[in-house]
């Protein structure tokens, strides 16, 4: 149905072999049904479009739909007549979780004019199911099972060819198909059945052919009707750019210019095609900035003739800069950058394998901090000090035990005076190892100073050295 596009509240309907596979919402509403027959639905609805079946037109949508779905994972493979699987697990923290994640896919498939039930899980064949079943996304093994288990039996393909014996078992959920023995079953139905439920359940590994996006880009979209303002050119463009981010994406390149051709009308009336150049100053790879640059100079453009297609191509494509090699590149580096690039680094590395200090609440030096997962934030007002502190740029741990003479700490063989101090510093009384210590500035003759303390007034520890 959407290879054809038809009209908002258009009544229309697809067949194969005189029976209807495909509604729109407005033949529904008249009373058509899927598996009608072509009679059947001309005596209930005799405006209604019937449009036979077009598989080729599907598989191209279907292509469309991969290359622009590229932008969100090269682990992307198609799944005959009517799914992609996309390996989003790398991706998640990146877009910011899977419900952000979903939106973004669905506005991309919005872009090129198509909708799509969306499945989530830790396994394809599961995600896949539950797609079909217009069931909510699972992302660990155990929630999938019982989502799973709800379905009805006739979504998975493979029980089909069983169905009327599964159905005299009172199988009709999938859950009482996996109750069934695995014996029994698979002398039955064969392997295909039980191998295709494993998958499902994450009982047996999966293997996928990747999509692989095309040398080079050029997308062309044959419009529905005569075009004679530029702003009807939009959805064409936004279609059109959607599926050239994808394929930058998938083939980690960017953009210095790109051309949108504009034919016009053929035969006697021909008029040669309009061509619109773009060349940028940085390569871009994102729609949303593609789409602008060409709304701009199509507001600014007067057409010569009615557009009846559109055509985008991609040249002069370019690596995307490398990072800097400094921790923090200036200039041009801000906040949002390092979050972006963190965020890349964690959904590339896993979470636990990027770290950043942090502040911790406690005034003892050595719990005063901790390393933690790049994407966790703490709250500035549980772990900020309450005022300016004087403390080393160097924390030794564990703190170095020194001699005394003179009544005077000794490091390094000299006798060090104490500039400033004391500052008590003690654990909570909730603390199971209880500390109490009274930290000095110290000073040797050279001018280099030191952080001290001793405890309960006993012997002498350098703590810490200032720059």
């Amino acid at each position: 149905m959407q290879a054809r596009r038809p009209e908002p509240g258009h009544c229309c309907a697809v067949l194969e072999q005189e029976r209807i596979v495909a509604l729109s919402p407005a033949a529904c509403q008249a009373g058509l049904e899927i598996g009608m027959r072509r009679a059947s639905a001309l005596v209930l609805a005799p405006g209604a479009e019937l449009l036979a079946r077009d598989a080729q037109a599907e598989t191209r949508r279907l292509h469309e739909a991969a290359l622009a779905l590229l932008q969100y994972t090269p682990q992307l493979a198609l799944r005959e007549p009517d799914a992609l699987l996309l390996d989003v697990g790398a991706s998640l923290r990146l877009f910011r979780g899977p419900r952000a994640l979903a939106r973004r896919v669905r506005a991309s498939l919005a872009a090129l004019g198509l909708h799509g039930r969306l499945g989530m899980g830790p396994t394809a064949q599961g995600a896949w199911l539950l797609a079909r079943g217009a069931a909510a996304g699972a992302l660990r093994l155990d929630s999938l099972a019982r989502r799973l288990d709800t379905l009805p039996l006739d979504l998975l393909p493979e029980t089909q060819p069983q169905a009327a014996w599964l159905q005299g078992l009172g199988c009709s959920r999938l859950a009482e198909l996996r109750a069934l023995p695995r014996g029994g079953l698979q002398r039955r139905a064969g392997p295909a059945l039980l191998l295709a439920l494993d998958r499902a359940y994450g009982q047996a590994s999966e293997a996928h052919r990747w999509f692989a996006p095309p040398p080079r880009f050029a997308a062309r979209l044959e419009l529905m009707d005569y075009v004679e303002h530029t702003h009807a050119l939009m959805d064409a463009a936004g279609r059109l750019t959607e599926q050239l981010s994808g394929w930058l994406h998938g083939c980690r390149r960017a953009v210095r210019a790109i051309t949108l051709t504009l034919e016009h009308e053929r035969g006697r009336r021909a008029r040669p095609p309009s061509l619109l150049t773009l060349a940028m100053a940085e390569p871009v790879w994102h729609s949303r900035h593609l789409l602008g640059l060409l709304r701009e100079r199509l507001d600014r453009l007067e057409l010569a003739a009615p557009v009846i297609a559109v055509a985008l191509s991609a040249h002069e494509t370019v690596e995307p800069e490398a990072a800097s090699d400094t921790l923090f590149p200036e200039p041009g580096g801000n906040a949002a950058d390092h979050a972006r690039l963190l965020d890349l680094l964690a959904a590339r590395l896993g979470p636990e394998a990027v770290r950043q200090a942090a502040p911790q609440a406690d005034h003892r030096p050595e719990v005063a901090n901790h390393w933690q997962p790049a994407h966790h934030r703490a709250r500035a007002r549980d772990s900020q000090p309450a005022g300016p502190l004087d403390r080393p740029f160097w924390l030794v741990e564990p703190a170095r035990a020194l001699s005394e003479r003179g009544h005077r700490p000794v490091y390094q063989g000299q006798p060090l005076r104490l500039v400033r101090g004391p500052e008590r510093i003690e654990s909570g009384w909730w603390d199971a190892a209880q500390t109490q210590r009274d930290y000095f500035v110290a000073e040797d003759e050279a001018g280099a100073r030191y952080w001290l303390y001793r405890e309960h007034g006993q012997r002498w520890f350098l703590h810490g050295l200032y720059a």
